[in-house]
């Protein structure tokens, strides 16, 4: 029987998570804000080529930082420009002098108050990088030390575990880097696309995501598992089920399964597996036999969730018209199953225990 997510789950606070859910419904209005500042990351984008800064060095906590290992393969895939998720420590901590003229430094700050990535983005532009600030709030002090300031436009953000802001920072650094590929009018249309499919998914998915989190009650651990463009994906959807459900969630790339991992696997070790129409799956197909193999659990997500022989609960979602995009789509069932989860085990998704932040509305 399909339980209503509008009905509390036996065993979950009345009225918990409603922030939350209703930061996740908002992700595809919050892609529109976006959109509408699509001329700022197409100038941000012009000024890159003409400083010749295609060497992107990204950083940010939490996740800012998932959403980096996407922007990874935007900026790989689109422009072919080398990028990477930059260390911190070694700039800040460790205080190493590393060149980084035709670099670009991307900082990712939700609040734009984070400290040390802040001080990363200030020795990175003494060091020659040009500094690009992605934030929620351009009058934050990450902004005030960058040359430009790419507005997050999410709006405020209540909940404590990101949802609406992650998924802006994905779908900005997609604009970005399909501005720099000479791609941006093409990459703006199919984001307009993905917020309709989002709307209609986030609605779609409401209905039936609660009996399909009820069995997972007692479940303590999980692996997610994700390839290519979706490991960012699966790294964003374990750190829900931690920060919310207190699941000790670890993402793992499909072959990383198989050197070591796929030795803990039993029937009460699910995995989550997101497959993707890409260059990837089949790897993630090799990946969910070997766990399906160990007896555990599968939950199979993604535009090719239904290519997952033998999972035991399928959550499709619809593919976007440019592939790149299907993260910002195939998060959601795994934000959604944190919300539904954290209820069932009656927990407050919207107050995880221990967790604060800093958020501001822009």
């Amino acid at each position: 029987m399909t339980v209503s997510s509008a009905e509390a789950p036996a065993g979950s606070a009345a009225g918990a998570g409603t922030r939350f859910l209703a930061e996740i419904r908002e992700q595809p209005a919050a892609l529109r804000r976006l959109l509408e500042r699509a001329e700022d990351f197409e100038r941000a984008a012009a000024e890159l080529r003409a400083r010749r800064a295609t060497t992107v060095r990204m950083v940010g906590h939490g996740s800012s930082d998932n959403a980096a290992s996407y922007g990874v393969y935007a900026f790989g895939l689109l422009p072919r420009w080398t990028a990477l998720r930059d260390s911190i420590s070694l700039t800040v901590y460790y205080g190493a002098d590393v060149d980084m003229s035709g670099c670009t430094a991307l900082a990712l700050s939700q609040s734009g108050q984070t400290p040390d990535v802040v001080e990363y983005l200030r020795r990175a532009r003494r060091a020659g990088a040009f500094a690009v600030a992605l934030t929620n709030d351009p009058s934050s002090e990450l902004a005030a030390v960058a040359e430009a300031v790419l507005p997050l436009c999410a709006g405020a953000e209540e909940a404590v575990a990101a949802t609406k802001t992650y998924s802006n920072q994905v779908a900005a650094l997609a604009l970005l880097a399909g501005f720099a590929a000479g791609q941006g009018p093409r990459m703006v249309a199919a984001l307009q696309e993905v917020a309709e499919q989002g709307a209609d998914l986030v609605a779609s998915l409401e209905e039936r995501i609660t009996s399909v989190a009820v069995p997972f009650a007692y479940a303590g651990r999980m692996f997610v598992i994700g390839r290519g463009v979706e490991f960012a994906t699966a790294r964003e959807i374990a750190l829900k089920l931690l920060e919310t459900c207190r699941v000790a969630a670890e993402p793992l790339t499909a072959t990383d399964l198989a050197h070591g991992p796929v030795a803990a696997l039993d029937s009460l070790f699910p995995v989550w597996v997101i497959a993707s129409e890409d260059e990837t799956l089949q790897a993630v197909l090799e990946a969910s036999v070997r766990a399906r193999e160990a007896g555990a659990t599968l939950v199979a997500s993604g535009t090719g969730a239904e290519r997952v022989q033998g999972a035991d609960y399928v959550l499709p979602v619809p593919a976007p018209t440019h592939p790149l995009l299907a993260p910002l789509l195939s998060v959601l069932p795994g934000q959604l199953f944190a919300w539904a989860l954290a209820r069932t085990k009656g927990l407050d998704p919207d107050e995880p225990r221990g967790l604060s932040k800093i958020t501001l509305a822009r």
